[in-house]
């Protein structure tokens, strides 16, 4: 469960390195804190929304029969 102080103790091997593709410095700090390795509280659910097309509301059968167009005389 826990990702904190006891989690920080393990890391001991190079902590410090340049990016190897592109020589930056802070390549690792990025990866680290970057989207998804945290809570992503909103983030989480999006791709299951997106799977399904961001549908809203009540399904389609549960509205009850479609009503059928007036027939004009």
């Amino acid at each position: 469960m826990t990702k904190g102080t006891s989690s920080f103790g393990k890391r001991h091997n190079k902590t410090h390195v340049l990016c190897r593709r592109c020589d930056n410095w802070g390549e690792k700090a990025k990866r680290r804190k970057t989207t998804g390795t945290g809570r992503m509280r909103s983030l989480k659910h999006v791709s299951r929304k997106f799977s399904n097309g961001f549908r809203i509301g009540t399904p389609k059968g549960a509205r009850g029969p479609a009503s059928a167009p007036a027939a004009s005389s």
